[in-house]
């Protein structure tokens, strides 16, 4: 019976208990962080408590005294990167400096950690950092005279505008590293790849005249296509305002 060992109850009934185990050693902080690494490195597909547990020098199993399982650590990890982006104070600016920010801010996070694009289309993400970022986002569409839907409605444009734009970035990550573990040399197989997209594009006059610029790369598009359009999407939600203001 587990009364006589009140440390052996406290374990998930799944995880072996193990003598000396350094589970105070660690801190969720600590594995959290270094989950955010290894995600950086591996994408969602190589995080497992194997491979945290040699980073973090610990068992995998002291892990679990921790965290939940491994689904459990992406949201929380998902949630840390939140705090990356900075919430400008709408007392000193305008809300399209702050929205414009914001923006480009989460934008960078995104890029930095292109799993988390990954992430949202397998885990409900959610955690205080995000929360606070989502709700200063409605306070700066609020703050521009957005109501109700319609500040929800201006918000998420902009956010899927942004997410949208990080999608190049996470599919180039991902399938460097797909490649790269079948064995090949990842960046040799992308540009034969790329040679053979070359000759299907070349069929088509306007592909074919773009062959030899940046916008040929795999997941790329032209230098400042981002702010290009996230300043017409924002210019668009400023005229919205101005016209309702007209009327």
């Amino acid at each position: 019976m587990c009364k006589s060992n009140l440390e052996l109850c406290a374990r998930p009934a799944w995880v072996p208990y193990r003598e000396g185990m350094p589970r105070d050693t660690l801190t969720r902080e600590q594995i959290v962080r270094t989950a955010v690494e290894l995600l950086d490195a591996e994408g969602l597909e190589g995080l497992n408590m194997r491979s945290l547990g040699k980073r973090l020098d610990s068992a995998a199993t002291a892990v679990y005294w921790h965290v939940n399982n491994k689904d459990n650590l992406v949201v929380l990890a998902g949630d840390q990167v939140w705090d990356e982006i900075r919430l400008p104070d709408l007392g000193t600016v305008d809300w399209l400096t702050a929205a414009t920010q914001m923006a480009t801010d989460l934008f960078a996070m995104l890029t930095r950690h292109p799993w988390l694009v990954q992430a949202f289309a397998s885990h409900v993400l959610y955690g205080a950092s995000k929360a606070r970022h989502d709700d200063h986002s409605l306070a700066v569409y609020e703050a521009a005279g957005f109501v109700g839907a319609e500040a929800d409605q201006a918000a998420a444009s902009v956010f899927t505008y942004v997410l949208g734009n990080a999608l190049g970035a996470s599919a180039a990550a991902s399938l460097t590293r797909r490649l790269s573990r079948d064995g090949g040399d990842a960046e040799e197989q992308l540009e034969e790849t790329m040679k053979q997209a070359a000759d299907v594009a070349a069929k088509f006059p306007r592909l074919r005249a773009r062959l030899e610029t940046p916008a040929a790369e795999y997941g790329a598009a032209p230098d400042e296509s981002f702010e290009f359009g996230l300043r017409i999407l924002l210019d668009g939600l400023e005229a919205t305002l101005a016209n309702r203001s007209r009327t």
